[in-house]
């Protein structure tokens, strides 16, 4: 499951990169969200949590915020149950 929600995630960034006429450098599971090489800000990544609960029917932060920095360990959050 990681590996699709990976997949989905790298997607996603990828689209949003682009929208702002970006490129999405190559992704790890330690690339970094908004200290890091990728050219996105908090208000896309605000976006990002929006397409992945809107995609994957889950929404790890209903009971309050969980703590991420990388690709990840955001994509962890959607393998363990919230």
């Amino acid at each position: 499951m990681t590996d699709s929600i990976f997949a989905l995630i790298a997607e996603e960034l990828g689209r949003i990169a682009a929208d702002k006429g970006e490129v999405l450098p190559p992704l790890t599971a330690d690339s970094r969200f908004l200290d890091g090489d990728l050219p996105i800000d908090s208000l896309d990544l605000a976006t990002l949590l929006v397409v992945l609960e809107q995609r994957t029917g889950q929404d790890p932060f209903r009971e309050g915020f969980r703590q991420f920095t990388t690709v990840g360990e955001l994509a962890a959050l959607y393998t363990v149950p919230a």
